[in-house]
């Protein structure tokens, strides 16, 4: 019991140094900028919420100016309400490159009254094909939640709300390779994918209800930039303290929840698309 207390206490110490080192709430237009059809981004008078538009013509996106190479990013997203079928709306980190490293959360849109989903990606040198898909515990249309990516040596973590949905753990002593070298920028996008993304494709995006709008909001970075860094080595930090390897008992109980309540799609239960075989990170 005494363990199990110091591990806690330890664990709050090393999130109560993450909260106080956060500089001020992170400003758009200073750390991101349009990546592609800017006539569909706006801001609001504040700088927040930011709208992205889909329409019959153009999707849009956004990318941050810099790239990062460990830490926590997140943001607060409000999805697209009623009928969304067709389209995808992400928040995710990619490197440049056909070698590249990504981390996805991709939301599904759905017809009117059905549930979104949300698919989580691991790209590792250029080779995805890691997806999981979950239902959510909330309407995501209704108000912000907020979706994050906690990345160290040790995994990936999925977050939302703070609960963990997914966990990719580095098994590269076991052969498997792990994104670990390839800084990466933030992007968030909403584009048309009708021909996968709603019920494999069979729904279509009804272009009568554009335009599509997503809101994104309190955008959050506390990971090491590689900007200016001028290739001296990085700092220890908070997310490289052994605390951080694994997740807390309650973490532990969270993810278990999530699994065995939401998880609808796992590939590495689905060895049939892989000739029978069992990736190799998906063993215990």
């Amino acid at each position: 019991m005494a363990s199990r207390q110091i591990q806690l206490s330890v664990v709050m110490l090393v999130m109560a140094t993450r909260l106080s080192a956060l500089a001020a709430p992170v400003n758009f237009s200073r750390n991101f900028q349009a990546d592609w059809s800017p006539d569909h981004i706006s801001l609001s008078e504040n700088g927040e919420p930011l709208s992205l538009s889909l329409d019959n013509t153009s999707g849009c996106g956004f990318a941050s100016k810099d790239k990062y190479l460990f830490g926590q990013v997140g943001v607060q997203i409000k999805l697209i309400h009623g009928d969304s079928a067709g389209t995808v709306t992400a928040f995710y980190m990619a490197s440049e490159g056909g070698n590249h490293d990504e981390l996805d959360f991709e939301f599904l849109g759905n017809v009117t009254g059905e549930p979104y989903l949300v698919q989580t990606n691991v790209y590792v040198n250029g080779s995805g094909n890691r997806e999981q898909r979950h239902s959510l515990w909330f309407d995501p249309t209704a108000d912000f939640h907020s979706y994050s990516l906690l990345w160290n040596r040790y995994h990936v973590r999925f977050l939302v709300d703070g609960v963990p949905i997914r966990v990719f753990s580095n098994k590269e002593p076991s052969g498997v390779p792990f994104p670990k070298n390839q800084p990466m920028g933030i992007y968030g996008s909403v584009w048309n994918a009708d021909d996968w993304a709603t019920q494999g494709g069979r729904v279509k995006t009804n272009w009568s209800h554009a335009p599509f709008v997503t809101a994104f909001r309190a955008f959050d970075i506390d990971a090491y930039s590689t900007a200016g860094s001028g290739g001296g080595e990085r700092r220890p930090s908070w997310w490289d303290s052994p605390e951080m390897s694994g997740l807390t008992p309650h973490q532990q109980r969270q993810l278990k929840w999530v699994r065995k309540r939401h998880l609808v799609y796992d590939y590495c239960e689905d060895a049939a698309r892989f000739g029978g075989a069992t990736p190799g990170e998906c063993s215990p």
